[in-house]
C-alpha cells in the first residue's frame, strides 16, 4: 500500500504543478522555485514531515521535497554547529540527490547529441 500512496501522491503534487504553469501562466522555473519554497515553508512549520512520513518517495522525491530536505538540513545542522549550520545544513542534506542529478546529466550529454 505504500507504493500507492507514494504514486497517488507524487501524481497529485506533478498534476498540481502543471495546474500552476497552465491557470497562472507560469514559466517552468518559477514552479520550480514557488514548489521548492512552499516545500521548505511546509516543512519548516512541520506539516511536509508528516506528509513524506506517509506517503515517502511520492513526497519526498518532487520538488517541494527538496525545499523540505533543506530545511531538515539546516535544523539538524544548527543543532550541531551553532550559526555556521545555517549555511552548510542544507546543501549537505541534499548533496546525494544534487550529485545524482549532475552525473546523470552529464552522462546524458556525453552519450546523446541533442538537435541543433
Amino acid at each position: 500500500m505504500t507504493f500507492v500512496w507514494a504514486f497517488i501522491i507524487g501524481g497529485l503534487l506533478c498534476a498540481l504543478a502543471q495546474l500552476v504553469m497552465d491557470l497562472a501562466q507560469l514559466t517552468p522555473g518559477q514552479v520550480l522555485v514557488l514548489f521548492v519554497v512552499l516545500g521548505a515553508l511546509a516543512g519548516g512549520v512541520g506539516v511536509y514531515g508528516k506528509l513524506v512520513q506517509f506517503a515517502g518517495a511520492g513526497a519526498s522525491v518532487p520538488l517541494p521535497g527538496f525545499g523540505y530536505t533543506m530545511v531538515e538540513g539546516i535544523g539538524q545542522a544548527v543543532q550541531q554547529k551553532g550559526a555556521l549550520g545555517l549555511f552548510t545544513g542544507g546543501l549537505t542534506a541534499a548533496a546525494g540527490g544534487i550529485k545524482a542529478a549532475v552525473l546523470f546529466g552529464l552522462t546524458a550529454a556525453l552519450i546523446f547529441r541533442p538537435k541543433a
